[in-house]
This record gives structure tokens, C-alpha cells and sequence, in this order.
């Protein structure tokens, strides 16, 4: 009888946690998290919910400095920017520019992360300190510095290739690609840790098993340790494509705004443009309430992914 009544309450624990949590502190756990929640609450709400005013009404600097009144535009400024066809050639552009940089960023530090994991512990840490310096640079400190080593007079990148006087910001595509450089400089140390925490997370048979069987490098990465390391990856992969999609500093920096014609912008410069340097501030907040829906939607499919993996795990 003592064992089946301790099977039954189990039972009934598992199906009531909240209650049993409840019962043996006290208190509900969301009051634990209250603090933080008020904290999130003003730095992100509020927020938020001002961006999202501002781009249902009619508020430029005439309305600002109070010589005209504020009027409510209701869709009016997200219809004017799905009718401008530069709008869609910045998100194109910025899709592609992140998506860019996320491949890039994750074949760097995978690779780096298995290469982490042959050399000997002095490379290893002289490796490690020398990613987390280009982590921890400040992204317009990187971004200047970046532009000195390509700079066409001075810059030691043009001397060693021979290119002369060659302006990498100048065309478009080169532009775009010095930028690409310096984002993955300062993103891979990210995925590179991560992605050598996981592998030596990995127990040491499986990959002994996978050499005995005369699998590759590759192919070990490939059938052993990207399966494995999924979560880990989905991880990574989000983060960086939610870092990529909203990068600001270093395009504003390494192409003095937007590049020549605006032929360099992203979101993120071309909403910066619209509100401060246009003062359209209603359409600055409508574009930056899309990147909002954007990064929403991508963070959704993020958190399914890593539900489903953990119910098939």
C-alpha cells in the first residue's frame, strides 16, 4: 500500500509541478522573476511600444518642433514604403548581406573549433586569446581599423597584393565584402567557442570509432559531429543571422553612410537615414517595426526548431 500511494503521488506531481513548486517554496516561481521582468519591461516594452506609435502617425521635424500638428496616419507609412522600390532593394540587399556573413561566419569558426581541437594546448590558447581580442574590439574600433589595412594610400593590404591605388569602397560588391570581412572577424570567436565546447563535449569513443573506420576529417564533421551537434549549431546559426541582419556600425562607418549613391545600405543605415537625416521619423520607427517582425519571426522558428529537436531527443 506505501508504494502504490508513493507511485500515485508522483503521478500526481508530475502532472501539477507548478502546484509542487508552489508547495515546497512557497511561493509561485514567477515572483522569483518579477524584478527582472519590471527591468525587461522598461528597457524593451516601452520601447517598443513608442516605435510602433510613432509609425502609425504623421511625425516629422514640423511636428516635432510643434509648427504642425501630429495626425495619425493609421498603414499610411508602411503602404508609402512597400510602394518605394529602393525600400525593396535594401531588404534584398540585406538579406543577402546577412546571409552572406552567416555562412561565412559559421564555416570560420566550425573550422577554427575543429582546429582547436588538434593542436597542442600553447597554439590552442594563444588561438583562443587571439579570437577573444577580436571578440571583445569594439565594433567601430575594428571597423577603422579595418579600413586602414585597405586603405588605397597607406593601407598595407594593396601593397602586398600590388593593387596600387585600388579603393575598396568604391564599388559596390568590394564594399560590401570589406564590411563581410570585418563582421566575420568580430563574430567567429562566438561560433568557434561554442562550437569547441560542443565538440568536447563529445565523448572521445565515438570519434576513436569513426577514425578505426577510416573516416576522414570531413567526413567525421559531417556523419559524427554536425548530427551531434545540432542544437549547438541551431544556436549559433540564430544568433548570427539575427546579429548579421541588423548590423549598423561598420556599414555606417566603413562606407561613410551608406556607401556612393546609397549603393551600400541595410535596413538598419537606410532607417537611420529616413528618421535623423530625412527627419521622416514615422517612417524611420515603421521600418524598424518590420525588422522587429522580421527577427520575431526568425526567433519563432528558432524556438520550434530547438522544441522539436528536444522531443525527438
Amino acid at each position: 500500500m506505501r508504494r502504490g500511494r508513493s507511485a500515485g503521488e508522483g503521478r500526481e506531481r508530475r502532472r501539477h509541478p507548478t502546484g509542487a513548486a508552489r508547495g515546497r517554496g512557497g511561493r509561485p516561481p514567477w515572483l522569483y522573476l518579477a524584478p527582472a521582468l519590471v527591468v525587461l519591461g522598461g528597457l524593451l516594452v516601452y520601447p517598443i511600444y513608442q516605435l510602433g506609435l510613432i509609425s502609425f502617425l504623421e511625425y516629422t521635424q514640423a511636428q516635432v518642433s510643434g509648427g504642425q500638428p501630429t495626425t495619425f496616419q493609421g498603414f499610411g507609412n508602411y503602404a508609402v514604403l512597400l510602394q518605394d522600390p529602393e525600400f525593396w532593394q535594401v531588404l534584398l540587399a540585406t538579406v543577402l548581406f546577412a546571409a552572406a556573413c552567416v555562412v561565412s561566419t559559421l564555416a570560420v569558426g566550425c573550422a577554427l573549433a575543429v582546429l582547436l581541437t588538434r593542436v597542442r594546448a600553447v597554439p590552442r590558447l594563444v588561438l583562443m586569446l587571439a579570437a577573444l581580442g577580436a571578440w571583445a574590439t569594439p565594433a567601430i574600433t575594428g571597423s577603422t581599423v579595418w579600413l586602414f589595412l585597405f586603405d588605397p594610400d597607406f593601407g598595407p593590404v594593396n601593397r602586398v597584393l600590388g593593387l596600387g591605388d585600388h579603393s575598396w569602397t568604391y564599388g559596390r560588391y568590394s564594399a560590401f565584402f570589406l564590411v563581410l570581412l570585418e563582421v566575420v572577424w568580430c563574430s567567429f570567436p562566438f561560433v568557434m567557442v561554442t562550437v569547441y565546447a560542443g565538440i568536447r563535449a563529445v565523448p572521445s569513443e565515438v570519434l576513436e570509432a569513426a577514425a578505426l573506420d577510416g573516416a576522414s576529417q570531413w567526413r567525421t564533421w559531417r556523419s559524427v559531429l554536425a548530427p551531434m551537434l545540432r542544437p549547438i549549431l541551431t544556436v549559433v546559426t540564430i544568433q548570427s543571422v539575427i546579429w548579421d541582419f541588423k548590423v549598423f556600425t561598420q556599414i555606417y562607418v566603413m562606407t561613410n553612410g551608406g556607401g556612393i549613391a546609397r549603393q551600400n545600405l541595410v535596413l538598419n543605415v537606410y532607417a537611420y537615414q529616413k528618421a535623423f537625416a530625412s527627419s521622416q521619423y514615422s517612417l524611420g520607427s515603421a521600418i524598424g517595426v518590420i525588422m522587429l517582425l522580421i527577427l520575431l519571426a526568425i526567433t519563432l522558428v528558432h524556438l520550434r526548431l530547438l522544441r522539436r529537436q528536444g522531443e525527438e531527443l
